[in-house]
């Protein structure tokens, strides 16, 4: 492919994610909550009682970012800190009655964003859209795919070493 096809396919990437991001915050403000807060509502539903430290890391975002919004939702309602039954300095965050209500809507703001965005596009097309989607992802984590059977091809300017230097600078921002 050549150099101006990947730059105007990755702007298209770039767009469409953004895009995507903006409709659903807007839905999610109908409602209450900001960018972000969705995803800690959504990974304590599915295993409340996590401590901010291992929602930072489910998320991928930094344990202060967490902390911040962690914040935001408990004087809003939707969450509380308990502390640890076995270390006095760790909490535990949970869902309070409120937040589990919110739910359900945060899930109809996401499904009503994925319908829109996946409008027109059949079974077979989003199949093969999210199998690409997770090959550029492991390809930006520099993970590899269970289910691509094919070994992708280096980049002819690709470095022998950057596969290292990107760990280690992913290591040096955790």
């Amino acid at each position: 492919m050549a150099k101006a096809d990947r730059t105007a396919t990755m702007n298209r990437l770039h767009s469409a994610a953004r895009l995507a991001r903006t409709a659903l915050a807007a839905r999610l403000l109908a409602h209450g909550f900001y960018a972000g807060q969705d995803q800690i509502m959504l990974a304590l539903d599915r295993d409340d009682g996590q401590t901010p430290g291992a929602l930072a890391d489910r998320l991928g975002v930094r344990p202060p970012t967490i902390t911040k919004t962690i914040n935001r939702l408990q004087a809003q309602g939707f969450l509380e800190k308990r502390n640890s039954n076995s270390d006095a300095r760790q909490a535990h965050i949970f869902l309070t009655d409120a937040g589990r209500e919110m739910i359900v809507a945060i899930e109809k703001s996401v499904k009503k964003t994925e319908k829109q965005a996946l409008k027109g596009l059949d079974k077979k097309e989003q199949k093969t859209l999210a199998k690409l989607l997770a090959r550029i992802e492991a390809n930006l984590s520099n993970e590899e795919l269970v289910f691509i059977d094919d070994e992708a091809e280096p980049e002819a300017d690709a470095k022998p070493d950057a596969k290292s230097a990107a760990k280690a600078e992913a290591d040096a921002d955790a």
